[in-house]
């Protein structure tokens, strides 16, 4: 074999070879807990994305919800420390702050470095990968807080068994060092109908809806969140005007503030940091710190 039909084999042999290699399943990445504080969870790849940048508010500036706060954080708290803590569903109202009040509790707790506090996000669709996700964590020597956001199951979802698995119903149970916060609008995780459905088609009707209805029960803490009235919105209002530095008197951010609630159809959080954030745009200032 000349030189020249010898380059061509050997071009054709690597060519065939990279795509064998791209046709085979996905190499793990290398894990690096030490990247950040938080990550999000890759299942695909068995990889933590560290998140350099976290999306968050200082929670001083998380208004109306003090009591649901002080519980959350005095729980996390306790986990950080290496104590008992239960893991947690926060569920009510849209745009009340519950995945707010967990990413802000975290940052203000994971300011000791002491603490060894993580935060994982897992995604709503990822919930079927739990299990290899606490294989990576319970090996570790931080703690984490493992957080789910508007989290919910439908007709014939099958993946709530992962989660109810994981919370503490499997052989091996929750990792020591793994910590479950989730966020629902739905206090049960599933809708209404569903659960009637379950009990008019069942042989035995109350079995056939415990299954489901017990994997809230596993959350050791239930913390409502409910529409804000309007004295709680306006001192969210007042909050971030200081906090944040923006002009105009008080009087007139208020009138403004009930006016954009009034075209949103109510008051949240998410109402009064919308409206924070037009004004901070047409004043010119950066919504940072």
């Amino acid at each position: 074999m000349d030189k020249t039909s010898e380059s061509a084999l050997i071009a054709e042999v690597r060519r065939l070879a990279d795509a064998l290699e791209r046709m085979g399943p996905v190499r793990p990445r290398e894990n690096d807990l030490d990247a950040a504080d938080c990550f999000v969870w890759k299942p695909e790849e068995r990889y933590l994305s560290p998140v350099i940048t976290p999306s968050r508010i200082p929670l001083a500036l998380i208004r109306g919800v003090d009591h649901v706060r002080d519980i959350l954080h005095e729980n996390t708290l306790r986990f950080a420390e290496g104590f008992p803590a239960n893991n947690a569903l926060l569920w009510g109202a849209r745009g009340m702050g519950k995945s707010s009040l967990v990413k802000a509790i975290h940052a203000e707790i994971a300011q000791n470095p002491a603490m060894k506090l993580k935060l994982v996000e897992l995604y709503r669709e990822d919930i079927g990968s739990l299990g290899a996700l606490l294989d990576i964590l319970k090996t570790s020597q931080y703690r984490f807080l493992l957080f789910t956001d508007d989290l919910s199951f439908d007709h014939d979802d099958a993946a709530y068994k992962s989660l109810k698995a994981a919370l503490d119903g499997g052989v091996e149970g929750r990792p020591e060092n793994v910590l479950l916060y989730a966020t629902s609008n739905r206090r049960h995780l599933m809708p209404r109908d569903m659960i009637e459905n379950e009990r008019s088609t069942a042989i035995n009707p109350s079995e056939a809806v415990e299954e489901k209805v017990s994997l809230s029960d596993r959350f050791g803490l239930w913390l409502g969140f409910h529409k804000c009235n309007q004295d709680d919105y306006l001192a969210m209002i007042d909050g971030y005007a200081a906090h944040f530095g923006l002009e105009g008197g008080k009087d007139t951010l208020h009138a403004e503030a009930l006016t954009w609630a009034t075209t949103r159809g109510g008051r949240s959080g998410r109402v009064a940091w919308q409206f924070v954030q037009d004004v901070a745009g047409r004043q010119r200032k950066h919504l940072a710190g």
